[in-house]
């Protein structure tokens, strides 16, 4: 298999990639999921920070059982993130 020259977008930054030929629809399907798991977390709070949402996303999908991640989509149980993003919303109001 030869390489293959990729740029893919997550959290709206582009990152050039060099990969093996057979690894692009991976690597495409980990983007898109990534992207949508912020889309998500955009949607259903006031955070702004790219970074926390993407620490967040980063601990959803880290944290998600191995056999959901090899298969097809399962509504992701997003509570400890909510839990966690409410937590830092009432810091920052108490300020």
């Amino acid at each position: 298999m030869g390489k293959l020259s990729l740029k893919v977008v997550v959290a709206g930054r582009t990152y050039p990639l060099t990969l093996n030929e057979g690894e692009q629809d991976k690597v495409l399907k980990a983007a898109e999921d990534i992207n949508k798991a912020i889309k998500l977390l955009q949607d259903s709070y006031a955070v702004k920070d790219m970074q926390d949402l993407l620490a967040m996303t980063a601990l959803q999908l880290a944290t998600k059982p191995k056999a959901q991640v090899a298969s097809e989509p399962v509504e992701p149980d997003y509570s400890a993130i909510e839990k966690e993003l409410e937590g830092l919303s009432d810091d920052l109001d108490s300020l």
